[in-house]
């Protein structure tokens, strides 16, 4: 299921939501205030790989598989 990153135009709370793959509608509205005017903004993501290192999609490496 796939993890969304959005933020609150009311109060300005960024959070995450998983919103899941199934015919179920999940009300969006805000953590905090419970707004429902929210937009859905791009996150950073993490990755570990076989070593148990971390790989980020903020980091220094465009292509996720440097050496760490």
């Amino acid at each position: 299921m796939p993890i969304y990153t959005y933020v609150c135009e009311k109060c300005g709370e960024k959070f995450d939501l998983l919103i899941g793959v199934t015919s179920e509608k999940v009300e969006l509205k805000c953590k905090k205030c419970a707004s429902k005017d929210i937009k859905r903004i791009f996150g950073t993501f993490s990755i570990g790989n076989s070593k148990g290192k971390l790989n980020s999609s903020g980091g220094t490496c465009p292509t996720g598989t440097c050496n760490l």
